[in-house]
């Protein structure tokens, strides 16, 4: 979508804002189905292994989190933007586990904006994400900056 069409442009984020997104629930099979194909390790698809690992139960992938937090933007504001892409993810941390019948929202503050040195249509805007479970607690920790157009590429 390009900053013509789009309901959300760069203009449009403002620094120390925070906007919250799901809940999602997460469920037994996605977490097995993601670590079949992606991330096999055994605290991922057996019970009986996750039980004697250090996560003490079948948890999800952090790779499976991360992508169920992109859907989760990307539902939440990412498809009615004038997102162009991300130059990379600056971190992310997975805090605690993420297990079957956990019920996710992610919050997501603007930390920072300003115009692309090089692409005057273009601003950058800076994220800090926090995925939460149904107790409030975090599991994922994250931050990246995305590439936007700008619904007015000539204003300062």
């Amino acid at each position: 979508m390009d900053a013509k069409t789009a309901r959300i442009c760069y203009e449009d984020f403002e620094v120390g804002s925070v906007r919250v997104f799901g809940p999602r629930l997460v469920t037994r099979e996605e977490i097995i189905e993601f670590a079949t194909e992606f991330d096999p390790q055994p605290m991922h698809l057996d019970e009986e292994a996750a039980n004697k690992s250090i996560l003490k139960g079948l948890s999800g992938s952090g790779w499976g989190t991360c992508a169920i937090m992109m859907r989760m933007i990307y539902d939440g504001f990412l498809h009615e933007s004038s997102s162009l892409g991300a130059p990379g993810v600056d971190e992310v941390r997975w805090v605690r586990p993420v297990r079957p019948g956990d019920e996710l929202t992610i919050r997501v503050k603007i930390l920072d904006k300003r115009n692309s040195g090089s692409r005057p249509q273009v601003g950058i805007v800076k994220f800090n994400l926090e995925m939460l479970n149904a107790k409030n607690e975090a599991v994922m920790q994250s931050s990246y900056s995305g590439f936007f157009g700008k619904r007015n590429p000539g204003a300062a």
